[in-house]
């Protein structure tokens, strides 16, 4: 049996993403986002050992996690300290959501469509977490939510392994925040298809309330005739005023001259345009 067997029961709201690839640094901290970063802290803060830290992320510059599994409530990965096929399995926890959680926090963010803007863009902006804090409700994980799970035989919490996964976890929430939301408990296509019809009902609830013309009614009105024409010009033209050129330039960027007669040309045929009535010089 493969590690992989061991994970034919993943729900079926689980999403896999490919290992990333060794040598390669991401982030100029360590994440590109502030959300992706959060997630780090989170997970730092109640390191026991900070050697523990200094070689998980070298584990995951170094690409020994392997492909990481995306589902409610849980993050799993193989991670090896050198030898692909002897990987432990790793784990990363965090509680989902409840369902009257969910429900708040829907509720405030299919009333803004900038946050579901934001989101369908791979974004977190700040707001939308105070949006969620403000209905009950905490997106991003604090100190002490992020619990590991490893079978190596290190007892620090979090072990090497499960930094690593911690650290790479966090690229991938930098490219899509929807990975902390399948983790909270909810998969892309379920929030998306949700929000749509929340704000779409609203939007409906919204019509009720207010006046208007229903659109079948205002495509079966007749063509408002437009309103006539401007009336011919019948004042003398002004002069033009003259071109001012820095007295500190010894030659002007342009033929002032050539630019005074284009000037007075473009003037006169408008002049000329604006006099006709029904292509009748006035």
């Amino acid at each position: 049996m493969s590690y992989y067997d061991d994970f034919e029961d993943e729900p079926v709201r689980a999403e896999t993403f490919p290992a990333f690839p060794p040598g390669k640094r991401y982030g100029k901290k360590f994440a590109d986002t502030w959300w992706g970063n959060a997630w780090i802290e989170a997970m730092e803060y109640t390191a026991l050992d900070p050697e523990q830290l200094k070689k998980g992320r070298k584990y995951a510059f170094a690409g020994q996690v392997g492909a990481i599994t995306v589902s409610p409530g849980r993050i799993s990965a193989p991670v090896h300290d050198g030898d692909p096929d002897q990987p432990y399995r790793t784990e990363v926890h965090l509680a989902e959501l409840t369902g009257a959680g969910w429900e708040r926090f829907l509720d405030r963010v299919a009333g803004r469509a900038g946050h579901i803007a934001a989101l369908l863009d791979r974004d977190m902006p700040p707001d939308l977490v105070d949006t969620a804090e403000d209905a009950g409700v905490r997106l991003l994980p604090s100190f002490g939510d992020l619990e590991t799970e490893c079978d190596c035989p290190d007892w620090d919490s979090p072990c090497k392994h499960a930094a690593a996964l911690a650290y790479q976890v966090s690229w991938l929430m930098d490219r899509d925040p929807f990975v902390l939301l399948l983790v909270r408990g909810r998969a892309e296509d379920e929030l998306t298809e949700e929000l749509h019809r929340r704000n779409a009902r609203q939007g409906a609830d919204d019509g009720e309330a207010t006046s208007g013309t229903p659109a079948a009614e205002a495509w079966a009105a007749p063509v408002v005739p437009l309103p006539d024409g401007p009336g011919p010009v019948l004042v003398p033209p002004l002069d033009l005023a003259p071109l001012l050129v820095d007295v500190e330039v010894e030659e002007p960027p342009v033929d002032t001259a050539a630019l005074a007669e284009l000037a007075a040309d473009a003037a006169a045929r408008a002049r000329t345009r604006l006099s006709t009535v029904d292509g009748t010089m006035v």
